[in-house]
């Protein structure tokens, strides 16, 4: 495709440093070598230009292409608005593949799951996640007709398609992202709740059950209720509701999945029945959609929205004219990228072409809110979210409308629910969603989602180890308007990224300026059902949850958002994975690893034993010698003396050696090395081995741990950081993200 042409007279996007490293790392085109070879400048006019382009096939259009498309570089540059990734990197590209997110089914044949597999596999390559329900495969055990054979099951299957993720690259830009949801009237349903019992184990996965309102009636009045097989439609057992709702809330109390989606609820929201039941959603679960659908995201920039002087309503202080404009130029914008698109599979296209979603939503909320003085976790807060999305909400079906007298409705339009109600017509059969912005958060400088700030200040690590303090502008400024701004101040914040035990500030300060962790779960909640009461599809956000939290707490939150009316839900308890520091705080992961910094010295004789395993890249010897029949070194070699395989084995025996000598325990190293993918995995003894560190983990494993949950300990030394820069990840939004690069473990 031919690079467009950068008008001369376009001015240069104002860029912070952690903008221009996330835009250099994720998103600039690349030579050969791994280098830019397009500017931030070329690259947001790439996009522009290329959206814009689509203008010219709607003769009723009031705007030309080239008017456009610097009306949507502005709007991108200003940082207002941004396309979800996929429409960043590939826009004005020979790939073309624009949208984030996808829906595939799998049905209950061999080659039904294993199409399934493919076609994931070339979404993944070009940049898409994808979501899956495993409801309609038999359950484990059932009879396979057609060869007399036993039915492996789900699980099985859902195993296949996490090692096949492993091995898909992204273009170097985005990791493969996955949701796997199966029904609660399942019959493997409790394989499936406990399938993340083991850490590490589906990495590339989300799991989430589909919570039916019979079944959530039956939780009620303490009933049981039945497990239908799928092929057949027949009951095949019946289990205690609350023992399986019980369950739940145990097993996410342990390692954050599953989630829950209140799976009725989605389909009295389904504005196309006529084409099918919605069985899943994208992989942070915000997205509902049909087999074969495809979404394309944007967001705007809540705060900068903020007008001390706007008296207008529904609220003062914010410019909502402006943002009426700006959510009309946004649904044109995404309307745009579906004729833009190239998509993967001719289902996808043809899909896409009927029921044309888009899901337009914000980012930048916890900055909005901080910029009024209304505290995250208050009555106004919800009244103000509830104000602010059922405008959002209605700008942006005006805009479809209006689209629509243009370039025509959808065309499922005529079947669909708003014919049937007469609203319409519409351009697109959903307008708004509330995506995770993690990356595009970075980009932009703002706060994700709708979701709290995680940390009013923080360290980050930059070339040579330098550490840059990166602090919240208006929490900045607030202290500075304040008198109470000082450096030993900021330094103290960014220890524990909170105010709310400094006495010594304001107090109006501290109860505005409130984090993710400082908010009890219930807020947290209230602000998610706030924003779903006027957002067609569905809403990414956390409940996060202090690691003191108990099992019940977990579970009055998912009866909680039932009753609310979210659509689904995603918890998670601060420390509940061995790799994370169970403090969030940087002085009390300091001080957990200086305690386990005292190596041992070795003892000059010790015992031991040698295992041979074989791997795809040859036949590891693992040698593990023992103190006091504990693990103390690890000695590992492959092939033959000078491989850069051999540099590498041994230098794996010699970490994992110094980790144990060290005090870190078998769990946590296990935890750290299990799963981490290769590009030869291999069966040894019914178990893949994916690379020579899961290899090594198997080993230790089977040997110390014999099949024991791994799920968090409260010994836990080491912190969940980014593979990338080292950098802490925060759970936000049902994704491993970092504030430092732009890592996320959602792609």
């Amino acid at each position: 495709m031919t690079k467009p042409k950068t008008p001369a007279d376009l001015p240069e996007p104002a860029l912070n440093e952690n903008t221009a490293t996330v835009l250099t790392r994720r998103y600039l085109r690349k030579d050969g070598q791994g280098r830019p070879k397009e500017t931030a400048r070329e690259m947001f006019w790439r996009v522009a230009a290329a959206v814009a382009a689509e203008e010219a096939k709607y003769g009723a259009s009031p705007l030309s292409p080239a008017k456009l498309a610097r009306r949507f570089y502005e709007f991108m540059t200003s940082f207002a608005f941004l396309p979800n990734s996929p429409t960043l990197m590939n826009a004005g590209t020979d790939l073309g593949q624009l949208a984030a997110c996808f829906v595939l089914p799998i049905e209950d044949s061999m080659e039904g799951i294993f199409d399934a597999v493919k076609h994931a596999a070339l979404i993944h390559k070009s940049g898409g996640g994808t979501g899956f329900s495993f409801s309609r495969l038999r359950p484990k055990d059932s009879r396979v007709g057609s060869t007399g054979g036993i039915a492996s099951g789900p699980l099985s299957f859902l195993k296949i398609f996490n090692t096949a993720t492993e091995q898909v690259k992204q273009g170097g830009t985005r990791r493969g992202a996955n949701m796997a949801i199966l029904r609660v009237d399942h019959p493997d349903i409790l394989l499936f709740i406990r399938a993340k019992e083991r850490e590490g184990e589906l990495n590339n996965f989300n799991l989430s059950v589909a919570l039916t309102e019979e079944f959530m009636r039956a939780v009620e009045k303490d009933r049981d209720y039945a497990l239908i097989a799928p092929h057949t439609g027949r009951e095949k057992d019946r289990l205690k509701a609350r023992e399986v709702f019980e369950l739940l809330a145990r097993k996410a109390w342990e390692c954050g999945d599953p989630g829950v989606v209140f799976l009725d609820r989605i389909n009295r929201d389904n504005p196309t029945p006529d084409l099918g039941e919605i069985e899943s959603t994208n992989p942070c679960g915000e997205q509902p959609l049909l087999p074969f659908e495809a979404c394309n995201l944007g967001s705007i920039n809540l705060g900068l929205y903020h007008d001390p002087a706007a008296k207008t309503k529904p609220a003062p202080g914010v410019a909502w004219d402006r943002l009426r404009q700006d959510i009309h130029l946004a649904v044109r914008f995404l309307d745009n990228v579906i004729d833009a698109s190239r998509y993967p599979l001719p289902q996808i296209n043809d899909m896409a072409a009927k029921t044309r979603k888009i899901g337009l939503g914000v980012m930048g909320w916890a900055d909005l809110l901080f910029q009024l003085g209304v505290p995250y976790d208050s009555e106004q807060a919800i009244k103000l979210a509830e104000k602010l999305m059922e405008f959002f909400n209605a700008e942006a079906r005006s805009a479809s409308k209006a689209l629509a007298k243009e370039r025509g409705p959808f065309p499922a339009y005529p079947d669909s629910v708003f014919a049937k109600r007469n609203l319409g017509p519409y351009r697109n059969a959903t307008v708004t969603t509330i995506a995770p912005t993690g990356t595009l958060s970075i980009i932009a400088g703002c706060s994700s989602g709708i979701e709290p700030l995680f940390a009013l200040s923080f360290v980050r690590k930059v070339m040579d180890n330098d550490r840059l303090l990166e602090v919240n502008p208006h929490f900045e400024a607030a202290l500075k308007a304040a008198k109470a701004h000082s450096q030993k101040l900021m330094d103290e914040v960014s220890r524990t990224g909170s105010v709310k035990d400094l006495k010594h500030l304001p107090k109006e300060l501290r109860r505005t300026f409130v984090t993710a962790m400082d908010i009890k779960p219930v807020w947290h909640l209230r602000m998610q059902a706030a924003f779903q009461k006027f957002t067609d599809n569905a809403v990414s956000k956390t409940v996060n949850l202090p690691n003191q939290a108990t099992q019940e707490e977990i579970r009055d939150i998912y009866w909680k958002a039932y009753e609310l009316g979210c659509k689904g839900v995603t918890v998670y308890r601060d420390g509940c994975r061995t790799s994370q520091v169970l403090n969030a705080g940087a002085a009390a992961g300091e001080e957990a690893v200086k305690k386990a910094s005292k190596v041992r010295q070795r003892p000059d004789l010790v015992y031991g034993f040698t295992q041979k395993v074989d791997t795809g890249l040859g036949a590891l010897y693992l040698t593990i010698n023992e103190v006091e029949g504990k693990p103390f070194e690890v000695f590992a070699t492959i092939g033959k003396s000078g491989r850069s395989i051999t540099a590498k084995a041994e230098a794996i025996g010699r970490l994992v050696s110094l980790a144990l000598r060290s005090g870190v325990g078998v769990r946590e190293v296990v935890s750290q090395l299990k799963g981490i993918g290769g590009e030869h995995p291999r069966f040894q003894k019914k178990h893949l081995l994916q690379s020579i560190p899961d290899a090594v983990a198997w080993v230790l494993e089977s040997r110390y741990l014999k099949g024991e949950n791994l799920a968090a300990g409260e010994n836990s030394l080491l912190r969940e950081v980014c593979p990338e820069c080292g950098r802490d990840l925060v759970f936000e939004e049902g994704c491993h993200v970092c504030k430092a690069c732009g890592f996320s473990t959602c792609g």
